[in-house]
C-alpha cells in the first residue's frame, strides 16, 4: 500500500460508488466538530450526478487517536496534497462553516499552481474570508462550549448529556475552534473559479448581507442562496440544498 493510498483512506471518505468518469468530482468540507459522515445524507442524494467525496479532519471518528490540526492553512495544504493524489481531477469544493475557510484555502492553493481543476467553489453558513467574527469558543470552558454548540443546533443534545461522549469529542471541537477563531484572511488575487454561497436565513453566525460579501472573492460567477433556517440549516432543508448542489454542479462543469 502506498503511501498516497493510505493518505486517501485516512483523509477521504466516500459513501456511494461513483457515477460515469465525466461526472465531477464533489469535495465536502465538515464544520467545526464535525465529522466525514454528516455529509452521507448528501452523497446519497448527488450519487447520480458527481463523485461526493467527503474529509475527516484529524481527531475524530476513525481519526480519533490523532491529534486535531489547529491551523486552517496547514488544514489546506494537507487537504490539497491528498487530492493531488486522487485519480479524477475535476473538482467542486463545498464547505460549511469551518469548512468554507478550509475549503476557500485549498481553492486558492490550487489555482496559485495545481494539476487539479477546480471548476467551482460553494461556500455554506461562514461570512466571506476578510471578515473576522472572532466568538472566543476556545477560551470557554466544556459548559461554554457545548452551549455554543447547542445554540447553533450543530450536535445531537443527546450526545451532549454523555459524559464519555463529551469527553471523546471536546478535543476535536477545542481544536477546530481554535483552527477557525485564529484564521486570518491573508489579502490575493480573486478565484478565477465561480463561486456559490448558500446561508440560512436565521443563521446567527452571519447575515445574508456578509454572505454577500463572498462575491469580492471571485472574478467568476457568483449565486447566492437563502434557505429557511438557522446555521445547520442544511438538516432541514436536505432536499433543497441537494437540488442547489446539483445545479451548481450543471453550471460549474
Amino acid at each position: 500500500m502506498t503511501n498516497a493510498l493510505t493518505a486517501r483512506q485516512l483523509w477521504i471518505h466516500r459513501f456511494h460508488a461513483a457515477p460515469r468518469d465525466t461526472a465531477p468530482t464533489l469535495v465536502c468540507f465538515p464544520h467545526a466538530g464535525g465529522s466525514a459522515s454528516y455529509f452521507r445524507p448528501l452523497a446519497g442524494a448527488l450519487g447520480p450526478v458527481a463523485e461526493v467525496l467527503s474529509v475527516q479532519y484529524p481527531g475524530r471518528q476513525d481519526r480519533l487517536s490523532e491529534e486535531p490540526i489547529t491551523s486552517i492553512p496547514r488544514l489546506a495544504d494537507e487537504i490539497l496534497t491528498v487530492l493531488e493524489s486522487l485519480p479524477r481531477r475535476r473538482l467542486v469544493l463545498f464547505g460549511h462553516s469551518m469548512g468554507a475557510c478550509v475549503a476557500f484555502e485549498v481553492a486558492r492553493r490550487i489555482e496559485r499552481g495545481s494539476s487539479l481543476e477546480l471548476l467551482g467553489l460553494v461556500a455554506s453558513g461562514r461570512t466571506a474570508p476578510p471578515t473576522l467574527r472572532d466568538t472566543k469558543v476556545r477560551h470557554m470552558d466544556d459548559d461554554g462550549v457545548i452551549a455554543e454548540i447547542r445554540r447553533l443546533n450543530g450536535t445531537d443534545d443527546r450526545l451532549l448529556l454523555d459524559d464519555d461522549i463529551i469527553r471523546m469529542i471536546m478535543p476535536a471541537i477545542r481544536g477546530d475552534y481554535l483552527a477557525v477563531e485564529s484564521y486570518r484572511y491573508e489579502p490575493g488575487p480573486a478565484l478565477r473559479s465561480p463561486i456559490s454561497v448558500l446561508v440560512g436565513d436565521q443563521d446567527p453566525q452571519v447575515s445574508v448581507t456578509e454572505a454577500e460579501e463572498w462575491r469580492d472573492q471571485t472574478e467568476g460567477g457568483f449565486t447566492l442562496r437563502t434557505f429557511p433556517g438557522g446555521h445547520f440549516y442544511l438538516a432541514e432543508q436536505k432536499a433543497q440544498v441537494a437540488r442547489a448542489l446539483t445545479e451548481d454542479l450543471a453550471r460549474f462543469s
